[in-house]
């Protein structure tokens, strides 16, 4: 270890990138009047891993990277069969998650706005909730995740605002009001 690293009292030092995310979720989420359950929190920290790897936020096709379009293969996942559904399920809504909540303030300056992406997450998510009724022994997981998606959103927001300013978060208090979206 070099000596300009023994003098910087901001390094990190985690295991692992899913549990520096933990943490911080964890803590903006004490802070919150009405804080998400733990498994909640823990699934939303293992999101976050996943896509610190870019090539999970894209898709290749003919051998050409792109953006995935969420819309088009939430449509195309009913006619799938069971096990591709749940995969294309669970990564359409996590994809929208991540996007949502890591990405917002880029999203609303184009066409499609956050609103979009969260009915489409949401969508997945209550879909997958009936491939999938158990997760975490918690029953209905993914329909409690599609109904707190607003919610997740806004503390992965608040990560990813502390981690480029963290001056500013400093005792904060957040105060959730009730963002529910009903996905249908």
């Amino acid at each position: 270890m070099t000596s300009g690293a023994q003098n910087n009292q901001d390094l990190i030092l985690e295991t692992s990138l899913q549990t520096f995310f933990f943490d911080e979720l964890t803590q903006v989420n004490q802070k919150s009047s009405r804080p998400l359950p733990r498994e909640t929190v823990h699934y939303s920290s293992i999101v976050l891993d996943q896509y610190g790897e870019s090539g999970k936020y894209f898709e290749t096709i003919e051998g050409k990277v792109r953006d995935k379009i969420l819309g088009i293969k939430l449509l195309e996942a009913g006619h799938l069969p069971r096990q591709k559904q749940v995969r294309v399920l669970r990564d359409i809504g996590d994809t929208a998650l991540f996007l949502c909540g890591f990405f917002a303030d880029s999203l609303n300056s184009k066409i499609v706005d956050t609103s979009y992406y969260q009915q489409v997450g949401c969508s997945a998510y209550q879909k997958l909730n009936h491939l999938v009724p158990e997760v975490y022994e918690t029953k209905s997981f993914y329909s409690q995740l599609s109904k707190s998606f607003a919610g997740i959103t806004m503390l992965m927001n608040i990560v990813a605002e502390k981690m480029a300013k963290p001056d500013q978060y400093e005792g904060m208090l957040l105060f959730v009001g009730d963002h529910n979206i009903k996905a249908s």
